[in-house]
């Protein structure tokens, strides 16, 4: 009989031994497959299902601990169907006994979840549960989140060595957060150097502003998961202007005026740092405008500049109402490449003045090569027929001869016309008609999505008075940005000409039209503009749809 006993005490103890063996070995399994994952959020569902497994649980959670660290920002559950998912509501946001574990990181065992001090008990369609084991989960000794067990598949109490089991696995799941995480990040910065380096490539190989801001915005919204994304840069005193935007409502937004005050751009603009808003749409610091933030929850502005150079914009990005707030994390490649592609801007800037500076002297070139070549031919040949004149008996001939001298003297005034337009500078120091009707295109295309078409003909650097010229020019502006709030247009087209009589803008575009009931604002103001210079304003729907504008004013000559 002893010896029966001792047999059977062997053999217990052999499966236990045994029983042990293959928890390890299930422990270094699980640890080896949590440890092999690099998505994250591949990471988060292998921990859960490997803890749920090693301790025989029906069901396993785990909560991830928002940056308040007070409440869960993600939730994730082994064991529950995806019908008592949808009847349980909403997942739990860290309360009650789930709590417990974020105020007091520490293993937790319960025999009967009723009966714990903290438990608020079930929500309605929640299937019942009994016992229960909880670890916290630390990365670089701070707290992760915590996973979370209950009720064995043999109905047994979870252990001691359930605890250890489960604690260990907690060790290995930090490293493979943790590992995760810096790889998450050492992609993201990847991608953001690519994007830069696109940028960069692109400004300095002659894209115009409005392409560049356009692949800021769109790479800003890719790499950050936002729903919208503006870029604003200075616009008068006290202001930003919306040059390009993307995303939710993006037509509504481009052209917008922010003000520095009451806008979380203009916060970002004034202190050179990035501004964040766990809700934008209810935030007490945005207050400027109407509310423009509608079903946008997270939000973060981040200066484009330098701590050396001035800031020369600012990104803008939000998030659906409940997504994650933006982190450091996140923002801290996205202010490098905000840097970045305001040094590019920069540099783009003194090509284009260095462009300009090139441009100025082929024109001083060229207007001295008309003056002293081209006119003194002229003026010779001129000369030359006048003196034969006197010689040709025939009076139709010698007609045709002075109508001719006549030709060459109307030529003079007008090369003599042309040189002084391109050596036109005023006292202000203000460009010609045609470089201010250029560059009013240039700052349109930003808010448009796309550069207008501008076509410029005759004499508008010289025979446009100066006072002409302001009215050409706002009316221009006014017509582009028109377009781009109300059109929603894909093409748009301006001619600016001065004949002899008059000045004509023309602004084409293939957008909805002008709505019976819309706002006509703006259209009055055009009009008053061309009738206080004795011209006039139409409206026309061309052939195909859309709108012309135009806007017509006399020249005064002397």
């Amino acid at each position: 009989m002893r010896l029966d006993e001792l047999l059977e005490e062997l053999q217990a103890r052999i499966d236990a031994a045994r029983g042990t063996r293959d928890r390890v070995h299930s422990l270094l399994e699980a640890v080896l497959s949590v440890g092999r994952e690099l998505d994250l959020t591949q990471v988060l569902r292998t921990i859960v299902e490997a803890g749920a497994t090693l301790v025989d649980a029906r069901y396993a959670a785990l909560g991830v601990i928002g940056p308040d660290g007070r409440t869960l920002s993600q939730f994730l559950t082994v064991g529950l169907s995806q019908g008592e998912v949808d009847r349980i509501g909403p997942l739990p946001s860290g309360h009650g006994l789930l709590g417990e574990l974020i105020r007091h990181p520490e293993s937790l065992r319960i025999e009967e979840l009723s009966r714990h001090p903290a438990s608020y008990g079930f929500p309605s369609g929640h299937p019942p549960m009994r016992t229960f084991l909880g670890v916290p989960i630390r990365v670089r000794g701070e707290v992760f989140g915590n996973l979370y067990l209950t009720d064995k598949q043999s109905g047994a109490q979870f252990d001691a060595e359930d605890e250890a089991v489960i604690s260990t696995l907690a060790v290995a799941a930090g490293v493979a957060i943790d590992n995760a995480r810096l790889y998450e990040e050492a992609q993201r910065r990847q991608a953001w150097l690519r994007a830069s380096s696109e940028i960069t490539s692109n400004l300095l190989s002659g894209g115009s502003q409005a392409q560049v801001l356009e692949l800021i915005a769109e790479r800003s919204l890719e790499f950050t998961a936002s729903q919208l994304v503006d870029i604003a840069m200075p616009g008068a005193p006290g202001e930003l202007a919306v040059r390009f935007s993307a995303g939710e409502h993006a037509e509504h937004r481009r052209g917008m005026v922010l003000p520095f005050e009451g806008t979380l751009s203009g916060a970002a603009y004034t202190t050179g740092e990035p501004a964040f808003s766990a809700d934008i749409g209810h935030d007490p610091r945005v207050t400027a405008g109407p509310p423009r933030f509608a079903g946008l929850g997270p939000a973060v502005a981040v200066p484009m500049g330098t701590a050396e150079k001035e800031v020369r914009g600012v990104v803008l990005l939000a998030r659906g109402k409940d997504e994650q707030p933006f982190t450091e994390e996140e923002v801290r490649p996205l202010l490098g490449f905000a840097g970045q592609a305001a040094l590019a801007l920069e540099l783009a800037a003194h090509r284009r003045d260095a462009e300009q500076l090139a441009i100025l002297e082929d024109r001083d070139r060229i207007a001295r090569d008309l003056h002293d070549l081209a006119i003194q031919r002229l003026f010779a040949t001129g000369m030359t027929l006048q003196s034969a004149g006197r010689f040709i008996d025939h009076p139709e001939a010698a007609d045709r001869v002075m109508r001719a001298v006549d030709d060459l003297d109307e030529t003079i005034k007008i090369i003599r016309s042309t040189i002084f337009g391109l050596r036109a500078r005023d006292s202000a120091g203000e460009a010609s008609l045609r470089a201010r009707a250029a560059r009013a295109a240039e700052e349109a295309a930003a808010a448009l999505g796309f550069a207008p078409r501008l076509s410029m003909e005759g004499l508008l650097d010289t025979d446009v008075p100066p006072a002409t010229a302001d009215h050409v020019v706002a009316v221009l502006r006014e017509a582009l940005s028109n377009a781009a709030r109300h059109a929603r247009a894909n093409r748009v087209e301006a001619d600016l000409r001065a004949t002899d009589s008059e000045v004509v803008l023309t602004v084409t575009d293939d957008g909805v039209g002008i709505p019976g009931d819309g706002r006509r604002s703006g259209l009055r103001n055009l009009a008053e503009r061309a009738e206080q210079l004795g011209g006039t304003l139409l409206l026309e729907v061309p052939q195909g749809g859309g709108t012309r504008l135009v806007w017509r004013a006399p020249l005064q000559r002397a």
